[in-house]
């Protein structure tokens, strides 16, 4: 396996004999973006409420919101010199061992985001992939994608599972920035895998996929037949094993070695050839200027640069004057999705293979220009011809802050809920690959080695000096973009606290209809059915992600626990 980082390059000629694209379901082609804002942006929407991969919903029925039990209210804390928040209390414990044991931010964040793959095994872990952000101060900012990639051969299968990246990503960081040694970032995860507590979101997840895992190969999660309940003990120990190995050996028994043959027989459409093949990437992530500080997003063919043009369109669209909660705020930050989401079914690609114009898409004038476009009593068009929609569903975060200020973003993933839904060594499969569905040019179209688009999105915000002041992601597949921006136009423009802004109810746009956390009142609801949407359906709490997120101020790093999943945080110093 190539374990030394590939820089990315962006070559305008690269990618010119793609496959050929998936045809629209309209007759005609589609038109791309206008490129005079004076003609509008407006960006076509994806997602299939027939679609039973679309959205974040569990399998079965909705679990029951997490903020509506007493017991799970969080104890206030104060701010400290060092911090963890991720999806797991106990991935946040693993990452706080580290730090206190004198590991860096990148040390404490792989060790999270080991653990939680075990606690969440249908959320991310060994057999996906992810990106993530690194900033220090006084540093540029760095990003690391260790996405999924297509096999050597070229071929997509049935599946759509790909060559996973997680190993090798969490091995590169440590290799970088690591402080401690590689086993004691594994030590907990194994720990966890040999007994841990089954919670009451793995406990649904499990419920409501008993018809499509193979429940006989998997006693351990349904003994019996049964799904595990919430509480009862979860011992994995194929997956202590697997784990043991990689602490022990490292990557390369991942991609060379033992666990790559067993990984190779097992899934179809992985070959060793193409595990020996993996290469992370690194380059300087897309940013951006908003509310007076600079955004910081993942690198393509992720879609950070056009959320920094969502967020620098709902401000130029005048957000930060209007109520956050109001008709007039909603609108303006669903009409800046509409317009940006066009560059992310139109542009968005891997860029070693694509040119992706992120310089556009942050081009602060040209999306003021695009804001003058957003009528404020009515919608702007969606563009023609049919997306080929995709969404990725299932994510986790990991935000850490270290003593000397470094900050980690990181979003792990297997795509869907459970990935391809298979299983090898004691671990689940993506089925990232599927991804290539999203867009509707040449941009986002599969070849060897090739990276897909996908919704996962690690942010974070610089001050003024360029240091690193707010760490942030969250699940929610295609609500990612749109559940930041809310939040950091709350946060930055607003001046709400973190907590204020990740407790406010949160909105997504679906063609003209628009996917709500509560029911609107006050009027809201008649105000933008006037304007032209065309409907409101709620949506279970599960739906909007669960924000991952910590703060640097003059106190010290605080964070803010997002009850809508398990979510936690916590801060501590030495």
């Amino acid at each position: 396996m190539a374990l030394a980082l590939a820089a990315l390059a962006c070559d305008p000629d690269a990618g010119e004999e793609e496959a050929e694209p998936e045809a629209p379901v309209e007759d005609e082609e589609p038109e791309p973006p206008a490129e005079d804002p004076d003609e509008g942006d407006a960006g076509a929407e994806a997602d299939d409420p027939d679609d039973p991969e679309d959205g974040d919903e569990p399998d079965g029925d909705h679990p029951e919101d997490p903020r509506d039990e007493e017991d799970d209210e969080p104890e206030e804390q104060g701010p400290g010199e060092f911090a963890v928040s991720a999806g797991h209390p106990r991935a946040v414990d693993a990452g706080m061992e580290v730090l206190e044991a004198g590991g860096s931010a990148v040390d404490a964040a792989v060790a999270a985001a080991y653990a939680v793959s075990v606690v969440e095994p249908f959320a991310s872990g060994i057999g996906g992939g992810g990106q993530t952000l690194v900033a220090a101060p006084g540093e540029s900012p760095q990003a690391y994608d260790y996405r999924e990639v297509v096999p050597q051969d070229g071929q997509v299968p049935e599946s759509g599972a790909g060559i996973p990246g997680f190993v090798a990503g969490m091995e590169a960081l440590h290799d970088e920035y690591g402080e401690v040694s590689w086993e004691e970032l594994l030590d907990p995860a194994v720990e966890l895998a040999e007994g841990a507590e089954t919670s009451g979101l793995l406990a649904d997840q499990l419920q409501g996929a008993s018809g499509r895992l193979p429940v006989g190969e998997l006693g351990h999660l349904y003994p019996g037949g049964q799904a595990l309940a919430a509480g009862e003990p979860l011992v994995q120990e194929e997956l202590a094993s697997t784990l043991r190995q990689l602490r022990d050996e490292g990557a390369d028994t991942f991609y060379e070695g033992v666990l790559a043959e067993q990984l190779a027989g097992s899934v179809a459409g992985i070959d060793l050839a193409s595990l020996g093949a993996y290469e992370v990437q690194r380059s300087e992530p897309p940013s951006g200027e908003f509310g007076g500080y600079e955004v910081v997003g993942a690198a393509p063919p992720l879609p950070g640069s056009t959320l920094i043009q969502q967020l620098q369109i709902a401000e130029a669209a005048g957000v930060a004057d209007v109520d956050p909660a109001s008709a007039d705020a909603m609108h303006t930050t669903a009409m800046a999705w509409r317009a940006a989401r066009s560059h992310i079914e139109w542009d968005l690609g891997d860029p070693d293979f694509v040119d992706v114009p992120t310089e556009v898409h942050t081009d602060r004038g040209r999306n003021e220009a695009i804001a003058e476009t957003v009528p404020a009593d009515g919608l702007l068009p969606i563009d023609p011809g049919s997306p080929r929609g995709g969404v990725d569903p299932n994510t986790t975060h990991v935000t850490v802050v270290g003593p000397d200020g470094q900050l980690v973003s990181m979003t792990n993933t297997l795509t869907n809920f459970w990935g391809s839904s298979q299983y090898a060594s004691g671990y689940f499969v993506n089925n990232q690959l599927a991804r290539f569905s999203i867009g509707q040019s040449d941009a986002n179209n599969p070849e060897p080695g090739r990276r897909s688009v996908s919704w996962s999105l690690p942010a974070m915000v610089l001050d003024e000096d360029g240091d690193p002041v707010l760490g942030i992601g969250t699940p929610g597949g295609e609500r990612i973009p749109n559940v930041l921006t809310q939040l950091l136009a709350r946060w930055a423009l607003h001046g709400q606290s973190l907590q204020e802004a990740i407790d406010a109810p949160r909105y997504h746009l679906e063609g003209a209809r628009l996917q709500v956390e509560q029911p609107l009142g006050g009027g809201v609801g008649d105000d933008l059915g006037a304007r032209g949407y065309e409907g409101f359906d709620q949506q279970p709490a599960l739906y909007f992600g669960s924000v991952q997120a910590l703060e640097v101020g003059e106190d010290g790093i605080s964070g803010a626990r997002d009850g809508r999943r398990e979510a936690d945080w916590r801060a501590d110093s030495p």
